[in-house]
């Protein structure tokens, strides 16, 4: 069938809201449970009527709409988000770096996306599936603006022959996210003889978990730039203007010019004061869209007056049966650091804590960082590959006697083992353990940067 306009395919596409894959299904592909995109294809031949295709062009290419079917999951605490990134098309790096923002293969199919949402329930069948939102997205003015220097950062790095280095976490909204059966997908590129994975197009899980709560739950967010601000800049620029008046600062000094009340002891207190910098006193930074969209988390740096920090930097704890069990493709420590930002916030004591034990705290500026892929697929897999070594061998733990009790050491990973990351307890005290997959218990656990690793980013 041809649809005329918008407001016609958005009628026939409303009438799926609340009905089952099993239910549309006229084809018998719901059947097939192993089979990827099977639940798209669904979609596109049962209830629209057209013939699934590979075309360069639109699924509805009269009126410049793609369609994407995608799956939204509820969390415990009640709230929704993104089951997974949306893969838009593949890149063809060949082809790519010779067209421009309003010529590429991403802006040619993906102008508008018609975007119909089912609930991904992991104790259900997929024909018991449900459609719950039909929603016709068009990019905003700010959305546009970030998408179109993510794409620009894709091309000049595909350009410069290091389509082999692209990474999820280099951009903000639009990634080049890994397309394949496994590491065996590879293409040809311009300018560098090393094949690169494939890679497709895609709208961050980040971003679209914010788009699912504002049209869903109907979330508010709240900007920190506007589209005039974000032709000329790029999103750190921005955030490096709005933090740039504090910089060399004491903590107590930027309190005063924020008006909050400084507590250290407050978990949600630099929440507050990062959003009192921004000049959105009060919001939480997960209400801030950007952020929200780009998956930017926050992590505060205090460096020691020789530039390192004393203390290495927490991440989460670690599980070990499912270290253990996982692939390294699929695991959370590759996962974290392929598609995460971090904005670091810095600090800086000027005198050392035997100089001045009650020492100030100074504002040097922020980072914006993600793991360059050099270093994932480096030193952080052959980490991730000798701790999953150790974990199936079975974890050596040694007690060792002090002067009025024994502790149990481990042979885990330590600070400086790799110059990167190490693993150390992160328990309330020592009775607070996992289980290891060989029936043991073992102190909690988590993963670390090094804090030498860390002052190097900052410098």
């Amino acid at each position: 069938m041809i649809y005329q306009n918008e407001e016609q395919l958005m009628y026939k596409a409303k009438q799926a809201e609340g009905r089952t894959f099993g239910e549309i299904d006229q084809s018998g592909r719901i059947n097939n449970e192993k089979a990827k995109g099977q639940l798209g294809q669904i979609i596109e031949e049962s209830f629209f009527g057209y013939q699934v295709n590979s075309i360069s062009e639109a699924d509805f290419a009269d009126l410049g709409i793609e369609l994407k079917v995608t799956p939204v999951k509820k969390n415990k605490n009640g709230t929704l988000s993104a089951k997974e990134r949306l893969v838009l098309n593949i890149i063809n790096y060949m082809d790519e770096v010779n067209t421009t923002f309003d010529t590429s293969s991403f802006w040619n199919k993906n102008k508008e996306l018609l975007l119909m949402f089912y609930e991904w329930l992991p104790e259900i069948k997929r024909a018991d599936y449900r459609i719950i939102k039909s929603y016709l997205h068009k990019f905003t003015k700010e959305d546009l603006e970030i998408i179109k220097q993510d794409w620009q950062l894709i091309n000049n790095k595909i350009k410069a022959g290091l389509a082999h280095e692209l990474s999820e976490a280099d951009t903000n909204y639009l990634a080049a996210s890994t397309k394949g059966a496994n590491k065996s997908s590879l293409r040809q590129q311009p300018f560098n003889s090393i094949s690169a994975m494939q890679r497709a197009y895609s709208l961050k899980q980040s971003y679209m978990t914010a788009l699912i709560r504002k049209v869903i739950s109907q979330q508010d967010l709240v900007r920190i730039a506007s589209p005039e601000e974000l032709k000329k800049k790029t999103l750190l620029e921005i955030l490096n203007e709005k933090f740039r008046p504090f910089i060399g600062k004491s903590l107590d000094e930027i309190a005063a010019m924020a008006e909050i009340e400084v507590n250290h002891k407050s978990k949600s207190f630099l929440q507050l004061f990062i959003s009192s910098l921004l000049g959105i006193k009060g919001t939480k930074l997960e209400q801030i869209e950007e952020f929200a969209k780009a998956n930017i988390q926050l992590k505060t740096v205090r460096l020691e007056p020789h530039g390192i920090p004393k203390e290495h930097m927490s991440f989460r704890n670690i599980n070990f049966v499912e270290w253990a069990n996982e692939e390294w493709e699929e695991s959370w420590l590759k996962d974290y650091f392929s598609e995460t930002k971090l904005l670091f916030v810095v600090f800086k004591y000027k005198e050392t804590e035997r100089e001045n034990p009650n020492r100030k705290l100074y504002f040097q500026g922020i980072t914006l960082w993600n793991m360059p892929m050099s270093e994932i697929e480096g030193r952080l897999k052959d980490f991730w590959f000798h701790v999953q070594e150790l974990i199936r061998e079975g974890i050596e733990l040694l007690p060792v006697q002090q002067k009025t009790r024994t502790i149990v050491n481990n042979n885990l990973p330590k600070p400086k083992s790799n110059g990167l990351c190490h693993i150390r307890p992160k328990g309330r005290d020592g009775s607070d353990k996992i289980p290891l997959p060989d029936g043991r218990t073992i102190t909690k656990q988590a993963f670390w940067l090094d804090n030498d690793y860390i002052g190097k980013i900052v410098q």
